[in-house]
């Protein structure tokens, strides 16, 4: 393996290879092989390009390491060296789509049933990102004021026409909405129906040079009984209407069972549609070719899981840089956590856009664990999603959801300072799987440890609150009242165990997660020692989304009072620490 690596710095430094975007494809695939052997093989040492820098790098990994690192809290894509590691962000961004507006990066993603919808990531140089803002407040139906799992925003694409932003969405039974921006970190516009229908996802629109405008779409299965056709219409240049049913330009169903999540690009007079195709697990990238919008198109592969643990690596954004080089953000399902999301080099070869490294030299990429970060021409702070809350300042953080349309009454950063209140909300049978009110966020690594305190005030035993984790199956560790004291309950599916009364309602409350999604969930009722909660629970992911983590308050009694919950942080940390 030694030898391996400085045969390939050799070639590098010999060949000046050091500097360029994207190496030639066999030091790649030597560069990805020797990576691959640090990773899952006993092998301490690897080599890498810097594709934003002039110097070699050399990195360790620990002696005896034999599995992909398992990204823990705190994860951090950008190694401080002018390399990244993937994923970019170990956390549940369905469906990323991202593009590049002078010099700024804007990435949004699906967000199904929770509210606010659609968030809008920040990022200078495509590897660190931070959550700037949300498109939409509340979904364009009274339905979703319950919980209506897997439903709501499905994949959107983001683009920038004239000055103006355009943000389309499907919602599978409504059809596909647009909102528009003059600035993604700032108002959107209400969303407009730009077409009714049911089963029409995964929009993507394209300005063409004459003026014209076309949307290309798919199609959901479960709705309209397809899921392998892509369909180009053309649109109203404001994109306020379809104006007809245009053509179905690609289907191949042999070939491609399953073809959904679109983008629309246009490069060197040829129009590309790149489409994940297999399926959200088990899937691969392939990108269309035609010289008219209409087609017909050639289809390529351009990216597989081949021999790296990325599985179904696809779905996702084409970027260019300012200086020519073009990039590929992608997610890969992994569960519970949901789809997490990678960065791919890219390189244009006879006018396809070739992602990742072409280890096998079969003409597909296969995804990348560490490389050179892009060059945007500087060095920018390193950067994540926000996570941790001291509930310290109004409004509430972004990192925050709720899991229906939410109600501006449900909580307060101002009725007591240094503390959020969420107001206790009736729900049926105290079924927590259908509480509209639950406030959560996304899993933010495989490894994590997370801790609130929670302060109950309630008039009768039917209120409680406390720290949830959700998905299909949720578990969660709470305080409820009891007369003239309070107890803690442990409530797994819906079914509640008393553990422990204590004096008075209030608690500190952790959960562990270790790779995997094993919880430990424990309390401190004020005796400064941890009590373990004896049961564990293995998470599980959300219909398409990955299992979320929050507070909740909520009441099973039809003549609830006034009640609510002051939580005084909620803070997350590395595992066995808290």
């Amino acid at each position: 393996m030694r030898s391996e690596v400085r045969a390939v710095k050799r070639r590098a430094v010999k060949e000046n290879l050091i500097n360029s975007a994207l190496i030639d494809a066999e030091i790649q695939a030597r560069i990805v092989s020797c990576f691959a052997a640090c990773i899952f093989a006993k092998t301490s040492t690897y080599a890498l390009p810097l594709v934003s820098g002039s110097r070699r790098c050399e990195h360790s990994a620990d002696m005896g390491e034999t599995e992909f690192r398992v990204p823990t809290y705190p994860w951090v894509a950008d190694q401080g060296d002018g390399t990244y590691c993937n994923p970019i962000l170990c956390a549940d961004y369905s469906d990323p789509d991202v593009i590049r507006h002078g010099d700024d990066f804007w990435l949004t993603a699906s967000s199904f049933n929770c509210t606010p919808a659609l968030p809008i990531l920040h990022s200078k140089d495509l590897v660190n990102w931070t959550i700037v803002n949300y498109a939409v407040d509340n979904l364009p139906d009274a339905r979703f004021a319950q919980v209506q799992p897997g439903e709501g925003v499905w994949a959107p694409a983001i683009r920038e026409h004239a000055g103006k932003f355009y943000l389309f969405f499907p919602m599978p039974d409504e059809g596909i909405y647009v909102c528009t921006a003059d600035d993604p970190a700032g108002k959107w516009s209400e969303p407009h129906l730009v077409q009714a229908g049911k089963g029409l996802i995964d929009p993507c629109p394209l300005w063409d040079d004459d003026g014209k405008a076309y949307l290309v779409h798919a199609y959901a299965k479960s709705r309209a009984g397809i899921k392998n056709v892509l369909r180009v219409r053309p649109m109203a240049p404001d994109a306020s209407k379809l104006l007809g049913e245009g053509k179905i330009v690609f289907e191949d169903p042999a070939k491609y069972p399953t073809l959904e999540g679109p983008k629309f690009h246009k490069k060197d007079g040829h129009y590309y549609i790149s489409a994940p195709a297999g399926g959200v697990g088990t899937g691969w990238q392939v990108v269309l070719r035609s010289k008219n919008v209409y087609g017909p198109y050639e289809d390529k592969i351009v990216l597989a899981r081949g021999h790296t643990p990325i599985n179904g690596p696809h779905q996702g954004a084409l970027v260019d840089l300012a200086n020519g080089d073009w990039w590929f953000v992608h997610f890969q399902e992994l569960l519970p956590y949901g789809r997490i999301v990678h960065l791919e080099p890219v390189k244009w070869q006879d006018g396809w856009p070739l992602m990742g490294i072409n280890q096998d030299k079969d003409g597909v990429g296969e995804p990348v664990a560490r490389f050179g970060k892009p060059n945007v021409g500087k060095q920018f702070p390193i950067a994540t999603p926000q996570t941790s809350d001291e509930f310290d300042g109004d409004p509430l953080g972004l990192q925050w959801e709720w899991y229906a349309n939410h109600r501006d009454g449900w909580h307060s950063l101002t009725a007591r300072k240094g503390y959020l209140r969420l107001t206790s909300q009736l729900v049926a049978n105290g079924m927590l799987a259908k509480a509209p009110n639950l406030l959560l966020q996304k899993l933010p690594a495989r490894a994590f440890s997370v801790t609130t305190s929670v302060e109950l005030v309630a008039d009768c035993e039917a209120e409680f609150a406390g720290l949830v984790v959700m998905g299909k199956e949720h578990a969660a560790l709470a305080v409820r009242r009891k007369a003239h004291a309070a107890v803690i309950i442990w409530i797994v599916n819906g079914k509640e165990t008393a553990i422990a009364d204590i004096p008075a309602p209030s608690a500190h409350l952790k959960l562990e997660m270790r790779d995997g999604g094993d919880c430990a969930f424990a309390y401190d009722a004020g005796d400064g020692r941890w009590h373990d909660i004896a049961q564990r629970f293995r998470a599980v992911e959300g219909a398409w989304i990955g299992a979320k983590v929050g507070l909740f308050s909520v009441t099973s009694s039809d003549s609830r009072g006034n009640g609510y919950a002051d939580f005084g942080y909620f803070r997350f940390d590395k595992p066995g620490n808290g």
